[in-house]
């Protein structure tokens, strides 16, 4: 994420009103870039309008530019909270409390120890419109030297006083007491310098312009750091003085991205970093890992449906992509060639319908045979009957769909195991066709078949007639309408019945439109 540093200058050292009157912000700022928010720095000096664009703006207040007190924080609402600040500051101030601009430590809880900043409110605002009238959205006002309780000093040149003389190098200092900033030159400054500190390794650093007499001052080597990267170091902390009435007001990705870019520079977070920065790897080698296995598992699988094909059916050489349809295929191959019917054939179909056939209903007004497809007309059906018509067949492996006074029979539903009735009834195929004396008892279980639309009324059977067919005969179905006499029954093979096709010469149709 790019992130745009700019360096505020010095506020003016005058009373409140003064300030105010004088707030108007500089020509040119000075500025830090950096397209990944890394240590690779730009410098550079621009008006607020030319200024380079980046995802996250930072304004940066100078050390001498903030002062700096430790308060007990007030439990109050967060809308009075400023006003409650005030009033525990009052005793502190020089100036009055309306006229300056308070911010609260990152983190600050009621009831604790916190710092609190305090700067000319008029003269910030100022240079955050001007910035922000230049086409820049400051997401945060950070100082360069905020308050921590490692010892630490930096040497920076300081800024030209109003009658134009150089003050010379000035000497920002903090401890566990605060911050604060000294002429380097200064009795306070060496004082500091000496200072035992309980132990604790004192971190010095210099401007390359102040490094000499840091060094002098200091009496050891003190480390180099230049502006851009003293700038830097002040927007990896975590405090924000845009706070109360000052508060940024953007919603929604701004927002986020603000959020986004303090947890991804926070020293703080630095351990969550990681640990989200592990999980994402972790992640996706498990997720790698999983895919190979999932492949392997694939890849197997595969290879035991192929030899279980080639080991069922030797004949076949080459297995496809496909094997479950290539088995499919030889299965359908071995039913036609033992003449047995598929579940979308015609006779199984019609003896689904007739076993499913309601006993309130009369014969059916007409039906029409497609491959796996037996539709039958029959008006007045209730949603009851219906629904009852389909609870039948489902048991035995085929469902309904209803429309416009017609039902259609379609292979495809499950029996289920616990309502499969006890014994299922035979095929038509196997009892006979020929009709039987009005007087003649049917067995037990069995309904009378329907007639079908347009049939002629059948006759008793001759008396020359067989009461049954001889061995390995198909039963001869009932004559269709203009026929002059039955057809001859057809022997069966060795393996079962011989396949047929509608329309097979031999075979009387059954009348049905195909």
């Amino acid at each position: 994420m790019s992130l745009l540093i700019v360096a505020l200058p010095a506020p003016p050292r005058l009373s409140s009103h003064q300030a105010a009157a004088d707030a108007q912000p500089p020509a040119e700022y000075d500025y830090v870039y950096s397209a990944d928010g890394g240590p690779r720095l730009q410098a550079g000096r621009a008006p607020a309008a030319a200024l380079p664009k980046a995802q996250a703006v930072a304004a940066v207040l100078p050390p001498q530019g903030v002062g700096w007190h430790r308060v007990t924080l007030p439990k109050a609402p967060a809308a009075k909270l400023r006003a409650a600040l005030g009033g525990v500051l009052e005793d502190q101030l020089l100036e009055d409390e309306a006229d300056l601009h308070l911010a609260l430590a990152p983190q600050a809880k009621a009831g604790d120890a916190v710092w609190v900043a305090a700067l000319n409110r008029a003269w910030l605002k100022a240079q955050i419109d001007a910035l922000e009238a230049g086409g820049q959205s400051v997401d945060r006002v950070v100082p360069a030297w905020p308050p921590e309780d490692a010892p630490a000093g930096h040497f920076f040149p300081g800024s030209p006083l109003p009658d134009g003389t150089d003050p010379g190098a000035q000497l920002a200092w903090r401890d566990a007491d605060g911050p604060l900033v000294l002429p380097a030159q200064s009795d306070a400054a060496r004082a500091l310098l000496a200072r035992e500190t309980g132990g604790l390794p004192v971190r010095l650093t210099a401007e390359p312009e102040c490094a000499a007499e840091a060094t002098r001052l200091a009496g050891a080597s003190v480390a180099a750091l230049s502006r851009p990267e003293f700038l830097h170091a002040g927007t990896r902390s975590e405090w924000n003085l845009r706070q109360f009435d000052l508060a940024p007001s953007r919603r929604g990705s701004r927002a986020a991205r603000e959020v986004l870019t303090r947890v991804w520079t926070s020293p703080t977070w630095r351990p969550a970093r990681y640990g989200v920065a592990a999980l994402l790897v972790l992640n996706l080698v498990g997720a790698n890992v999983w895919a190979w296995q999932q492949r392997q598992a694939v890849v197997k699988q595969k290879a035991a449906m192929a030899s279980l094909l080639q080991q069922t059916f030797p004949q076949v050489r080459v297995v496809t992509d496909s094997p479950a349809l290539q088995m499919q295929r030889e299965m359908d191959l071995l039913r036609a060639s033992a003449g047995r019917p598929g579940e979308g054939d015609l006779e199984p179909l019609l003896a689904a319908a007739d076993t499913a056939w309601p006993p309130s209903r009369a014969a059916a007004d007409g039906l029409k045979y497609e491959p796996g497809r037996l539709t039958i007309t029959s008006a007045g059906w209730s949603p009851q009957e219906v629904e009852g018509f389909r609870a039948r067949l489902r048991p035995l492996g085929y469902d309904a769909e209803a429309a416009a006074g017609r039902l259609t029979i379609v292979p495809g539903a499950s029996p289920a195991v616990d309502s499969m009735p006890a014994a299922a009834p035979n095929p038509p195929t196997t009892a006979p066709t020929t009709p039987a004396p009005a007087n003649a008892q049917l067995p037990a279980g069995t309904r009378p078949v329907p007639p079908l639309p347009g049939a002629a009324p059948t006759s008793p059977a001759p008396t020359n007639t067989p009461a049954q067919a001889p061995a390995g005969a198909r039963p001869v179905p009932p004559l269709e309408p203009g026929m002059a006499s039955p057809p001859a029954p057809r022997p069966m093979g060795a393996q079962g019945e011989q396949p047929h096709q509608l329309g097979a010469p031999g075979r009387v149709n059954p009348p049905v439109e195909q």
